[in-house]
């Protein structure tokens, strides 16, 4: 009797009857070799893709750093302009319909009291006076990056009209004009400040990491005595003691200086744990048989090796830098005007009183929490896809 039969008959035929598909087989192929064949830097960008918030966040810096090019052209306002009639003006929201009807992108117009009893001006809504934006428009003029004059905006109040989209401040200043021209100090003050960070902390944790011995305990103790300073009183002391006449963008230097000098101790002690354990490995040991210098060590095989976890590192720094400036700004002992930036902007709401009857200054806050969210979401994806092969 055949093996296939029983006495009951033929067994059940368990194979597949579908046609054979070797394409199928060849695209699995082709999947697992390109895996297998990736950089790590393309399996980093593979799995950061995968952690929405961190790919959400990193949009968000980038418009935000984008808008930094383009800050003249996309504020309503030059920085500087001013409107006496004005002063403490609410903000002004956008509209589309007016009594049903659409009409487009448009603002009402505002009518003005002075209250004797309060000492304030009280605006209200104009719902009579409907005031259509105009985009791509000519208004106030400027100088493009300091270096050609032009007038034209993306979005202008009508003619004869108002668009203070976040309310004017004391000399009835636009505040979303001053937020935006904010913007562009703000930001790069936390890419200058990690430029110097990364590179004193890199330099010093690399060599206290490689050599060892006395270099290191000296390095390590000199980090200890900065470490144990508190921080916001040190800032303060070394902002105080930048020198009066110098010109904003001196003192925007000097900041960025010392936000920098002071923020590298913690990626210092990073770099040097990472280098004690990879000056041990094979890779490292065979550069120095080799005849390989120090600094090529160093920079050749040693620093690439953890690079994806310095951005991480990076991208979580920043926001420190952000914070520093605005409170030193805040307090008085950062940057000053005529430069704006959004610490700036903050100083002129310390008084609570103001704050009461104006609570549209606090709003220069709104970016700060966006961009330091921002940042902090990014680390997380990026320190969550530095190590791909976990």
């Amino acid at each position: 009797m055949s093996v296939a039969q029983t006495e009951a008959g033929p067994l059940p035929h368990y194979v597949s009857t579908a046609p054979f598909e070797p394409e199928s087989a060849e695209t699995l192929t082709a999947e697992q070799e390109e895996f297998y064949r990736a950089s790590q830097w393309r399996i980093m960008w593979w799995r950061f893709r995968r952690h929405k918030i961190a790919v959400v966040a990193m949009v968000v810096l980038g418009l935000m750093y984008g808008s930094a090019l383009l800050t003249e052209f996309l504020a309503p306002y030059e920085v500087s302009s001013r409107d006496s009639g004005y002063i403490y003006a609410p903000p002004q929201p956008v509209h589309l319909f007016h009594e049903g009807k659409f009409v487009g992108p448009f603002v009402y117009g505002f009518s003005m009291k002075l209250n004797m009893e309060k000492m304030k001006r009280e605006f209200t809504p104009d719902t009579d006076t409907v005031q259509p934006l105009r985009f791509f428009c000519r208004g106030d003029e400027y100088r493009f990056w300091g270096l050609f004059d032009a007038d034209l905006h993306l979005v202008c109040p009508a003619e004869d009209g108002t668009f203070f989209l976040m309310g004017t401040d004391r000399l009835g200043r636009d505040m979303f004009s001053r937020i935006i021209y904010g913007t562009r100090i703000s930001l790069t003050v936390g890419l200058l400040g990690i430029a110097v960070s990364f590179l004193i902390g890199i330099v010093l944790g690399g060599i206290s990491g490689y050599y060892g011995g006395w270099v290191d305990s000296v390095i390590q103790r000199m980090i200890e005595i900065v470490r144990s300073f508190p921080e916001l009183p040190l800032w303060m002391a070394l902002s105080a003691a930048l020198p009066v006449t110098w010109s904003p963008i001196l003192i925007y230097f000097g900041i960025t200086i010392i936000l920098g000098m002071l923020d590298w101790p913690g990626l210092a002690r990073a770099v040097r744990s990472k280098f004690l354990a990879l000056r041990e490995e094979d890779f490292a040991t065979a550069a120095v048989l080799m005849g390989a210098s120090p600094g090529r060590v160093i920079g050749r095989h040693l620093l690439p090796s953890f690079t994806s976890h310095l951005i991480a590192s990076l991208t979580l720094s920043v926001p420190s830098m952000i914070l520093g400036e605005t409170a030193l700004s805040f307090l008085g002992l950062g940057l000053r005007p005529p430069i704006t930036s959004w610490g700036v902007l903050l100083n002129e709401a310390q008084n609570i009183n103001v704050v009461a009857l104006y609570p549209w200054l606090m709003l220069p806050v709104l970016p700060v929490l966006v961009v330091v969210l921002a940042f902090n979401f990014l680390g997380d994806g990026l320190r969550d896809a530095a190590d791909p092969y976990n």
